[in-house]
This record gives C-alpha cells, sequence and structure tokens, in this order.
C-alpha cells in the first residue's frame, strides 16, 4: 500500500510550470491520468503541442517535484498531445484549429521554403496539417512539394486537396498550366483566397500554414477579413534592407489586427561541409535584434545549405529532415517547435482553461 495520496501528487503537479504558458499542469488541465502502483507513479501529460519545444523540460520538472513525495521512488510519464484552439465556435473552416499566415516584407528571402518547412516540420510531429498557397502571382508550392501536375479533386461541391507526405496542399498552380502568368487585378485574388478558404475539404487540422504573397497588398487583407486567423510568422534574411522590410509586414498585420508570433531569419549564415567554416553571407542576427526592439518571438535561423535547396527544386521537402546534417536539421527542428510553442501561447491568451478531469 502506497504511503501517499493522489492528492499529494496533485499538490506537488500543481508546482510544475509550463514554462510558455505561465500556469501549472494542473490548472491548464494537462494532467490526464494518475496511476499509483507501489512506490511507483505513473502521470499522463497532455502537451498543447506534439512539436513542444519544453518537454524535456516540463519532464524533468514533473520527476523533481513528485519525488519529493516520501515514498515515491519511482516516476513514468505517458505523453501524449492535443492542439488547442482559439477558433472554436467559428464557422468558416470549423474543423481547422489554426490558420497560420506565412509572409514577408519583400520578395527572395525563403519565404515558402519557411512554410513548406513549417507544414512538413508540424506534420513531422505527429500534428495533422494543410498548407495553402495564397501566393498566387509565383504559386511554387506545388513544385517543392512534388506535386506538380497534380489536380485537385471534387466531392460533394468541395474541393478535395491532394496530399504530400500527409500534408493536405491546394495552390492555384494546380489549376493553371505550368508557365501561365496570372494577371489579375485585386478582386480576382480576392475571389480565388476566398474560395480556398471556403470551398476546400481541408478536414480536421491542427494547423493550416497559409504561404501569402510576398509584400503588403490584397491577400494578406483577404485572409484577415476573411477567416479569424491565430497569427502570423514573418520570415526575412539578415540585411538591414530585407529587415525595413520586414518591419513593414509587421506593422500591417498590427494594423489588421492579426498577432506577429515571431520572426525567421532565413539564410542566415553558410557553414562550410568540408572545413566548418561559418560565413555570414547576409550580415547575421539582424531578425533577432529587430524582434527584439518590437517585442516579438524570434523563432530561430535557418542556415543556408545545399539540401534544403535540392529538396525544395526536387519536390522532396519530407527529406530534408532526413538528409541534411545535424546542424541544419536541428535549426529546422528549432524553428517549428518554437513556432508551435507560439501558437500554444497565443491560443492560451485567448481561451479559458476547461474544468480539470483526471481519468484513474
Amino acid at each position: 500500500m502506497a504511503d501517499f495520496t493522489r492528492e499529494q501528487i496533485l499538490e506537488q503537479l500543481r508546482t510544475v510550470m509550463d514554462p510558455e504558458l505561465g500556469k501549472d499542469l494542473v490548472t491548464l488541465d494537462m494532467v490526464k491520468e494518475i496511476e499509483v502502483n507501489g512506490a511507483g507513479v505513473t502521470v499522463g501529460v497532455e502537451l498543447t503541442t506534439p512539436a513542444c519545444p519544453l518537454k524535456d523540460k516540463i519532464g524533468g520538472d514533473i520527476q523533481t517535484a513528485l519525488k519529493r513525495i516520501p515514498g515515491v521512488t519511482s516516476v513514468s510519464i505517458n505523453w501524449s498531445a492535443k492542439v488547442r484552439s482559439a477558433r472554436s465556435g467559428t464557422h468558416q473552416l470549423p474543423g481547422v484549429k489554426n490558420v497560420i499566415a506565412v509572409g514577408a516584407g519583400k520578395g527572395g528571402v525563403g519565404k515558402s521554403t519557411a512554410a513548406v518547412l513549417l507544414a512538413f516540420g508540424l506534420q513531422r510531429s505527429g500534428a495533422k496539417v494543410g498548407l495553402l498557397d495564397a501566393d498566387v502571382y509565383g504559386p511554387s508550392i506545388p513544385k517543392m512539394t512534388g506535386l506538380e501536375g497534380s489536380k485537385p479533386g471534387v466531392s460533394h461541391d468541395m474541393i478535395v486537396p491532394p496530399e504530400a507526405g500527409g500534408v493536405k496542399i491546394i495552390s492555384i498552380g494546380f489549376m493553371i498550366e505550368p508557365d501561365k502568368p496570372l494577371i489579375w487585378r485585386g478582386p480576382m485574388v480576392h475571389g480565388v483566397v476566398k474560395q480556398f478558404l471556403e470551398q476546400v475539404d481541408w478536414g480536421e487540422l491542427d494547423y493550416l500554414i497559409v504561404d501569402l504573397p510576398p509584400g503588403t497588398g490584397d491577400v494578406p487583407l483577404t485572409l484577415a477579413q476573411s477567416i479569424p486567423m491565430t497569427g502570423a510568422i514573418v520570415v526575412c534574411t539578415p540585411q538591414d534592407v530585407a529587415m525595413a522590410d520586414a518591419r513593414r509586414a509587421v506593422k500591417m498585420y498590427e494594423q489588421l489586427n492579426v498577432t506577429t508570433l515571431g520572426i525567421i531569419e532565413n539564410m542566415s549564415y553558410y557553414l562550410c561541409p568540408q572545413c566548418g567554416h561559418r560565413d555570414e553571407l547576409f550580415d547575421h542576427g539582424g531578425a533577432k535584434r529587430s524582434a527584439e526592439e518590437m517585442g516579438i518571438a524570434f523563432l530561430g535561423e535557418i542556415p543556408l545549405n545545399a539540401a534544403i535547396r535540392i529538396h525544395g527544386d526536387g519536390g522532396t521537402p519530407d527529406r530534408i529532415f532526413s538528409d541534411t546534417v545535424d546542424h541544419v536539421r536541428e535549426a529546422i527542428d528549432r524553428v517549428v517547435s518554437n513556432a508551435a510553442g507560439r501558437i500554444s501561447v497565443q491560443n492560451q491568451l485567448q481561451v479559458a482553461v476547461p474544468t480539470l478531469t483526471i481519468e484513474s
């Protein structure tokens, strides 16, 4: 018979904080089960994202807290994850928990690459993900995901998006000839973006990543006016001219009442695979400094690396996570985890925490 009680366990778990959400696990309804077996305790913990950047920290804190209880000699943790949402009750995209815009103040900074890495990185973590290519004038997502030449299906008057690596994808590039330019005015762009939002069968998604065109034009405005978004992520390169445009993008989202979840610095540095020499071709650290000055999160840096380019051009983005060298893969994983963490924080700021329910 154990010399400690479930109440003692709960009391200790109330001292374990989620470092990003700023509240304890019990208050956040993250404790889903408690099982006592002799001197051992098993705790079921439900993370707010499968890409949680602080899982190891939380696990260590749980171990430390529960072993303070006299008589507890071992602690096991059963991890699970359920992405939360502040969009519940909205009639637009009812099955989509989070809509994340990925934008940039100017072209050529790798915005679409970052959007693909986020989508496939989140899917790799275990989340259900969709990718909407809203860059109607330069739709590169079909090529980058290996879906060039694919056509969406139709079912019950809804567009069924093709899939690549488990990610549902829609793009105007599926519906036009590869070399045909789109010479459209704003209202036509507005119409196709609304159609992608309202007439595509996205199903149940944890995250819908939206790759925006560069700049501060019609598409971000359409998106902000059409559907509640969790937030936006801004992509830039380190040099001053790119950062000036990134700041304008952040200001645009502020004016549209869309939270900027953070900034990604792409092409941050180059590490020679032969000698290990690091070269900062476009300067370095500008995004982090600007994020600090604007009071928003810095999500991390993505280095220049041939494998990212090769698999982007080759339409095999899932292989970026297996074929790149360790420092590149770790950098991308860090950006994905940090983005997922900021989404969880944003949702926590907007929704009330449900009543605690713990299974025996």
